[in-house]
């Protein structure tokens, strides 16, 4: 196959970018993890979680229980052990493999195990977010349906799971984790948050909770709240740059609060619109006063002036 003369000009004009631009290349032998796997192991992930829920071909009973079982398990133990080996190996063993190879191995084996040995707790703690959700929210009928229709469970969910793997220190996948679920749901946790029980999210697109956040037990957010850094400069990243959230906090519609040193303190309810970037002390009530509207007459002569 022949190409016309310009594709040849375009192609050695691409070859020199790669050369001429790096950090944005990876043509080397070592293999990335893939958003894809990633996607695919965080179905498998969710199955373990919630049985009989997500992509279920058959329906799962006492008797068929076992193999649906064994058969995620097995699934996510293979994509865990080989993502997370992609992972190590981009990230610290690229420039000596020979000598890294067993131990990476060894490492991404060890963090896959103790993640599928978790999954037992992670399902109680995820069954106490549903019953949150389910106790809060006068519109919820059934944990089925908490489960199948609130997009916040699965945020939460994937949270629990990806914090997991930050905590043992896995490069770039907890992140993708974070990323596949927010371009779902619209809800971005970052996976270095620390997000107590019972945590409850309800409408929950464009929620974002950055890494040094910490969440208590028992909080609310509602759509669009940010819990996010007072200023962002890189030479901070080893502070604390995200407030902190006491017990049964509630925070409405579009609220944001800023800052390493901002504490909401227990039992507050911050309402719809407000912008905090000070500490409040237990049991506040903070409220945004817009401006009361006008209301015109539907006959009212109106004149746009422009200047």
């Amino acid at each position: 196959m022949t190409f016309p003369e310009p594709v040849h000009d375009i192609v050695q004009a691409l070859l020199d970018s790669y050369h001429q631009v790096g950090g944005i290349n990876h043509v080397d032998e070592t293999r990335l993890p893939s958003m894809e796997s990633i996607d695919n192991l965080l179905s498998d992930l969710k199955s373990l979680v919630f049985p009989g829920f997500y992509k279920t071909l058959q329906v799962v009973d006492e008797a068929t229980l076992p193999y649906a079982t064994a058969e995620h398990l097995f699934r996510a133990a293979k994509g865990l052990m080989r993502e997370i080996q992609r992972a190590i190996w981009y990230s610290h063993c690229k420039e000596s493999p020979h000598h890294w190879g067993a131990e990476v191995q060894e490492q991404a084996r060890t963090v896959a195990f103790d993640l599928l040995k978790a999954i037992p707790n992670i399902r109680r703690q995820i069954q106490e977010d549903v019953q949150a959700i389910l106790d809060g929210d006068p519109a919820a009928q059934s944990a089925a349906e908490v489960i199948l229709a609130y997009p916040g469970v699965e945020a939460i969910l994937v949270y629990r799971l990806a914090h997991l793997l930050y905590e043992a220190q896995v490069p770039l996948i907890p992140r993708m984790m974070s990323e596949i679920i927010h371009r779902k749901t619209g809800i971005d946790i970052h996976p270095g948050a620390q997000i107590g029980r019972r945590f409850y999210i309800d409408h929950g697109t464009g929620i974002v909770i950055g890494e040094t956040c910490i969440i208590g037990d028992e909080v609310k957010l509602y759509q669009g709240v940010t819990l996010g850094a007072l200023a962002v400069r890189k030479n901070e990243q080893a502070k604390k740059r995200h407030p902190t959230i006491e017990d049964r906090v509630t925070i409405y519609a579009g609220a944001t609060i800023l800052g390493g040193e901002t504490v909401i303190g227990k039992h507050s309810t911050v309402g719809g619109n407000c912008w905090i970037t000070a500490s409040v002390p237990p049991y506040s009530i903070i409220q945004n006063r817009p401006q009361e509207p006008i209301i015109m007459p539907r006959d009212a002569l109106i004149i746009d002036y422009q200047i």
